[in-house]
């Protein structure tokens, strides 16, 4: 029989690089700490980019009891980045990734008196991915440690961390079959496996037994309408038992139509999601995962990008159960590293060797904006042909795809190594503006009929404190980010080819190298805040469009009370098809029709307003008041030149800061004083700058742009923008 004991209590914790031995003979004056846990919980999220990234121990006693059995292994879900395992003072295992499971054989090795010390590092390396990302990179044993006891002769434990059973299930729609091949690995004669009901016992040979079944009337893995369930079981002799949970579905992506599932078109729409929480880190309990799985379903999402590593296997669990088609990655991101290869390959291996059973899975993702801070060369290319060709040769019932920076060239040759794409665009956020991603998507399209494409990533910063009824783009305010998605809900709808589409992100997330937007440490593109405590008005913009079984209405704007005008806009956010607007108990208007409903209201005083949509209402309350409330404003100096550049005489037969850059560049005249502007900047911005002087694509994404929005997020001050914009008023067209 296999026993399973969760390693929780017991631990002790000390900060700092040391031999094996000091850690064993200095743990009574550890700090005593229970599992899961990480030691970046607070540092890894209060910004500065000072978080503690080195050496550190965890150590604990182990009684013969919890280490009876015939075999007995050491299984750790999550030790960020490397670790290395010492048991009674014998070093036993090195493994190198943060994401991924791990198992040590601790069986020759058990005493009288035992003592397991575990050292775990985040710190800086050439070879072990992620290294540079915009997310912190959290160090501990952050997921359960397990003992394992099993018989002499038991199930494959240690390989790639495997789970010792791979179930392969290919549908025929047509006849509502599934055909189940069934693999094991063992040290044993025989396997007895079971399917659906249906036994047999296959032979063993060279330690690997496969066993077929035929599942008639099938019952399909469905999606959100009903992710059903089936169960392997494999047993040996010995009692030893294995079994996966498995799913019997289809999927296929078509350039044109985009992605089916089980023959029918499916448009993947959803978000994407990183695995911290405010105030504990990357230490999730399985209720922290199953409060996310919550407020995804809430939010009616049908897929996730389970970003840029992998994930636990309960929440992995979580998505099959609900339904939830998953992207799924390993931490490839960035900036590749020519020391890195072995790594990417070796986390790659264990991904597919863990997560393989299961059905949500649709992708295997190989890299994530890996051209961002590094070349397209032969490195780099073989690098991915050689992950690409690992994927297929260990899955060949899954695609792989690629989440593309927005500044790649769509004619560079990585993007013909994944099976289909997707990119990651910001424009209307950091660069460009709104329609450019319309644009970008449709001259893609045209260009590569035949080639599928899909939107990774897109989203726009936002703290709920910051508001306006005037917003732009750079502001952080609430309203922006919901105009923002407006803007993008509408061209996805427009375009059914597109595959699969993310929002970056679900949940705002810890970047502890990030200071902005008023919150230090965090990466504020998420629907919901960090905390999960309060979500954005953005995110009833997409319940209001996926979610349809919970009719609901929300009242946008709730934390915008203090407002400086006549006449205000009421946004109403809404799945229903007809709602009602109230104002201090009187009927103001009605409308009919999809997700977003607009109202004018005068404002008098203080008023309630009151939505109603069938069933659900909403109320709030708005406030007029005789000057801006200050504290909704993030960036008081930028406010101050896009008031003073509206209110000011601008001539329109000479160039102005509201011209955009190719505008003004394809004068001589002008085109020198923005080039003198932009390379006085550049001689400050050292690399980054080469980049973009670098990049053809992203000079033309920048000649699209106004010079005021470039100057505005570059961060120019209001005097200098204004210096800059009478230089050019004083040059005719």
């Amino acid at each position: 029989m296999r026993n399973i004991e969760v390693l929780k209590d017991g631990w002790r914790f000390l900060k700092g690089d040391m031999t094996a031995e000091l850690a064993v003979t200095d743990a009574a004056h550890g700090e005593a700490v229970v599992l899961p846990h990480t030691w970046n919980a607070v540092d890894g999220q209060d910004g500065g980019n000072d978080y503690h990234r080195g050496t550190c121990w965890y150590v604990r006693a182990l009684t013969a009891k919890e280490l009876a059995g015939e075999a007995v292994f050491l299984e750790i879900n999550g030790a960020a980045m490397t670790a290395d395992v010492w048991f009674n003072g014998k070093h036993l295992a090195h493994h190198e990734g943060g994401y991924s499971a791990f198992r040590v054989e601790l069986t020759e090795y058990r005493a009288g008196e035992n003592v397991l010390a575990i050292a775990v590092s985040n710190e800086d390396s050439d070879r072990v991915y992620p290294q540079k990302a915009d997310f912190t990179f959290y160090g501990g044993l952050y997921r359960e440690v397990r003992l394992i006891s099993v018989p002499k002769e038991h199930f494959e434990l240690v390989a790639d961390g495997t789970p010792g059973i791979k179930v392969t299930p290919v549908v025929d729609l047509e006849k509502k079959t599934a055909s189940v091949t069934v693999e094991t690995w063992q040290n044993a004669d025989r396997v007895s496996v079971t399917v659906n009901g249906e036994t047999k016992t296959v032979p063993s040979e060279d330690g690997h037994a496969e066993a077929a079944f035929v599942i008639r009337n099938v019952r399909l893995w469905d999606g959100v309408d009903d992710p059903w369930l089936y169960t392997a079981t494999a047993r040996l002799d010995s009692g030893d038992e294995v079994s996966a949970r498995f799913g019997c579905r289809e999927f296929r992506i078509d350039p044109e139509k985009g992605f089916f599932l089980n023959g029918r078109s499916y448009p993947l729409r959803g978000v994407s999601r990183h695995q911290d929480l405010k105030g504990k880190g990357n230490a999730l309990s399985l209720e922290d995962h199953r409060a996310d799985m919550a407020i995804i379903q809430e939010i009616g999402a049908n897929t996730l990008r389970l970003a840029h590593y992998q994930h636990a296997q309960e929440f992995y669990d979580l998505c099959d159960e609900n339904g939830i088609v998953v992207w799924a990655e390993i931490p490839y991101i960035t900036m590749h590293m020519k020391n890195g290869r072995e790594n990417t390959l070796s986390q790659m291996r264990e991904l597919i060797t863990q997560c393989y059973n299961h059905p949500s899975i649709a992708v295997w993702g190989l890299s994530n904006e890996i051209t961002a801070a590094s070349a397209v060369n032969d490195d780099l290319l073989e690098n991915h042909r050689l992950l690409n060709d690992l994927c297929h040769r260990m899955d060949g019932t899954r695609l792989t795809t690629m989440a593309d920076v927005f500044m790649l060239e769509t004619d560079s040759p990585i993007l013909e190594i994944p099976d289909i794409n997707s990119y990651n665009l910001y424009f209307g956020w950091y660069l460009g503006e709104l329609s450019q991603t319309d644009e970008f998507f449709d001259e893609y399209h045209a260009k590569y009929p035949d080639r599928v494409i899909g939107f990774s990533e897109y989203g726009a910063d936002a703290n709920p404190a910051f508001h306006s009824s005037r917003p732009e783009k750079g502001d952080y305010t609430e309203e922006y980010q919901a105009l923002y998605h407006e803007h993008m809900l509408h061209m996805i709808e427009a375009r059914p080819y597109l595959w699969a589409t993310h929002v970056w992100n679900l949940f705002d997330f810890a970047a502890d190298g990030r200071d902005e937007g008023g919150k230090h440490g965090e990466n504020q593109k998420g629907l919901v805040t960090f905390d999960r405590s309060l979500r954005k008005d953005a995110f009833y913009l997409y319940k209001a469009a996926w979610n349809k079984s919970e009719p609901f209405v929300h009242l946008c704007g709730k934390r915008y009370v203090n407002r400086c005008e006549d006449e205000t806009e009421i946004k109403v956010y809404s799945n229903q098809p007809h709602v009602k607007l109230y104002v201090d108990g009187a009927l103001v208007g009605e409308q009919d029709g999809q997700t977003v409903f607009r109202f004018r209201v005068p404002l008098l005083g203080e008023h309630l307003v009151q939505a109603e949509a069938g069933e659900a209402s909403d109320v709030m309350c708005v406030r007029r008041v005789d000057a801006p409330d200050e504290s909704y404003v993030f960036n008081k100096a930028a406010a101050s030149v896009t008031n003073w550049f509206d209110a000011d005489e601008i001539d329109p037969a000479c160039f102005s800061i509201g011209d955009t850059l190719g505008e003004i560049r394809a004068n001589p005249q002008a085109g020198a004083v923005v080039d003198a502007m932009m390379a006085k900047g550049a001689s400050e911005r050292g690399d980054v700058a080469d980049a973009v002087k670098d990049n053809p694509a992203l000079q033309r994404m920048m000649g699209r742009m106004t010079l005021m929005s470039l100057l505005k997020q570059g961060g120019a001050d209001a005097e200098s923008i204004k210096q800059i914009n009478r230089i050019l008023q004083g040059i005719r067209k």
